[in-house]
């Protein structure tokens, strides 16, 4: 494991908001293979609302990540129903903006040509390029990333019709609300509540660099000495993965998966999510070629590539299905650069769950006509 070698631990701050996991199941639900969740059931929940809607969330889930910022800065107790009142008393327009929100940037360029968009109802070709070349001065900030063509087009457009975006917003959550989530939240916030036990007991005896690769099942981060505060937030649906973004220059947040081992995200499923991935992880030639490598050391995935010579994307695609299933470690270090090692103590693990459950007392499925209609799908 890779400690950061700082002067100052950074402080770690425990949050809690069930309004975290309102906004990232609509991103699972949205992409449920990405996050292993059963495509079917993902489709049957999305089933619940309208065409219109759906379509208005595929759009707008194109365009804006997970509004970290926005909901931290919501007042206790961060719940679905906090959100959906405050972005009720944000003005239509400016609930775009609103859940987009930057830390210190007054004078951010994109920003400002995004609200002359929204205040002339319409973008040009002078937009596009002008927005092009800001987003690529970005990029140079963040190695890797570039602004798609279509991506862009999509931001102006929502900007030029910012009210009316802006209403669709509030009517689409609210309805996703009430259709799921309220029902959906009931089963979920006792689980953070554990999940944040868990998290403290283990800081008690962790250091940061530590405490950070325990809960994000084997992500470290090379470098943390810019961090005074680390604000640490349990996700029941982003599980087993961690994300977040810098709040300022000086705060990071961090959601991380806590759903329990043995637990699954599909209600009623007997089959815990953890050994479903594990074993679908494991079925495949070139990811079990990938974990012999990791065993011996650690590697890039360019690396990789060149030794299974496979093309960079597919070995990506087969890190992440091993990473969903807990079976990969790595270190973050500059830019986007990652170093991925094996993760023997979950391989044991996943073989102890297995012989756990085939070996579990078998229990009688239910008739399917007196089954909860939430659950057939």
């Amino acid at each position: 494991m890779n400690s950061a070698s700082t002067s100052k631990a950074p402080r770690i701050v425990w949050e809690r908001g069930t309004a975290y996991d309102f906004l990232a199941s609509l991103h699972v639900l949205h992409e449920p293979e990405k996050f292993g969740l059963r495509g079917a059931w993902a489709a049957g929940v999305r089933s619940r609302l309208t065409a219109e809607e759906r379509e208005f969330f595929d759009e707008m889930l194109s365009i804006i990540e997970l509004p970290y910022r926005w909901v931290h800065n919501l007042p206790e107790p961060k719940d679905a129903a906090t959100l959906l009142y405050h972005l009720k008393q944000t003005p239509a327009a400016e609930r775009i903006y609103a859940v987009t929100e930057r830390p210190g940037q007054p004078d951010d360029p994109v920003r400002a040509r995004l609200r002359q968009i929204t205040a002339a109802g319409q973008w040009n070709e002078d937009d596009r390029v002008f927005l092009t070349e800001a987003y690529r001065n970005l990029a140079h900030k963040e190695p890797g990333w570039s602004m798609p063509p279509r991506r862009l087009e999509r931001i102006m457009t929502a900007c030029a019709n910012a009210a009316e975006v802006g209403e669709n917003l509030l009517g689409a959550l609210q309805s996703y609300f009430d259709v799921f989530f309220e029902e959906e939240e009931k089963r979920l916030a006792p689980k953070l509540e554990e999940a944040l036990g868990r998290g403290r007991e283990l800081a008690e005896r962790l250091n940061p660099a530590e405490l950070l690769e325990e809960l994000s099942r084997g992500v470290s981060f090379a470098e943390l000495d810019w961090a005074e505060e680390i604000l640490l937030a349990p996700s029941y649906w982003l599980s087993p993965l961690i994300s977040g973004d810098d709040l300022d220059h000086k705060r990071m947040l961090l959601l991380y998966g806590a759903r329990p081992t043995g637990e699954s995200l599909v209600p009623g499923e007997i089959v815990p999510d953890d050994l479903l991935a594990a074993l679908k992880a494991l079925a495949d030639p070139s990811r079990l070629r990938i974990l012999r490598f990791l065993m011996q050391e650690q590697l890039t995935p360019a690396e990789l590539s060149r030794r299974l010579r496979l093309r960079a994307p597919t070995v990506t695609h087969h890190l992440h299905a091993l990473r969903l299933a807990g079976l990969v470690r790595f270190v973050i270090k500059g830019g986007n650069e990652r170093l991925y090692s094996a993760r023997m103590e979950a391989i044991q693990a996943n073989y102890t769950l297995l012989k756990d459950f085939l070996e579990q007392d078998v229990v009688e499925a239910e008739p399917l006509e007196t089954l909860d209609r939430g659950r057939m799908f």
